[in-house]
């Protein structure tokens, strides 16, 4: 099990108990995000920030069309993922690119929400790159892994999203792989039974962080 992350330390905001929530694409870390809010923790999904800063009039759109060039911002003048993801699977320079663009910007957005989580009993950080990415670690006192079989996430991404199983794969490919993450991780939720299951397994974590809840700084 690895060292419990501590952030670091600023006097002047205190932020409840922080678990970081991660876990491969098609894995049910929204389902268990939904389950954890339904108890009271208050939720950062890194993925909505990314979307609503690529969004038109995002924050993040005139940087990355300087970066990319126009043909990467659709005309209603957001990001057209669908290119961008074809061009971040087959170039990594690009990808580094992106990232540099906008992680510092969710990592701002993030610690914002998280220092107005003060009313509930722990937050939630959804990230999906959370193992990869240091400053994002800092934020979180543990680390909660969602994992099930790669047949099941090919299953559920195709469900959801109109990606094929070749880019499914692709995609899973590029994330760091299941023993890494179990390595890192203080929790594990496999997520392959059913729902009532891991509404059980989450309802047992929530007890166990309504105890470790303890303020912190950063």
């Amino acid at each position: 099990m690895k060292q419990t992350k501590q952030p670091i330390p600023n006097p002047l905001r205190t932020v409840p108990f922080c678990i970081g929530l991660t876990g491969g694409i098609g894995c049910g870390k929204s389902t268990v995000a939904r389950l954890f809010a339904a108890q009271g923790a208050c939720i950062i999904d890194t993925d909505a920030i990314a979307h609503q800063l690529t969004q038109p009039g995002g924050v993040a759109i005139p940087t990355i069309q300087v970066a990319f060039g126009a043909e990467f911002i659709t005309p209603a003048g957001m990001l057209n993922r669908s290119k961008m993801r074809q061009l971040i699977f087959s170039d990594t320079n690009a990808k580094r690119s992106l990232e540099a663009i906008l992680h510092p910007l969710i990592l701002e957005t993030s610690k914002a929400a998280l220092a107005n989580c003060t009313h509930a009993p722990y937050a939630i950080l959804m990230a999906p790159l959370l193992l990869e990415s240091p400053p994002f670690l800092q934020l979180v006192q543990r680390v909660l892994l969602v994992e099930c079989s790669e047949e099941q996430q090919i299953i559920r991404v195709m469900q959801r999203s109109q990606l094929d199983e070749s880019e499914i794969r692709a995609i899973i490919a590029q994330q760091i792989s299941p023993a890494e993450r179990i390595a890192q991780a203080d929790d594990i939720l496999i997520n392959n039974g059913s729902f009532g299951s891991l509404e059980n397994h989450v309802f047992a974590l929530h007890g166990k962080y309504i105890t470790l809840n303890k303020p912190i700084s950063i």
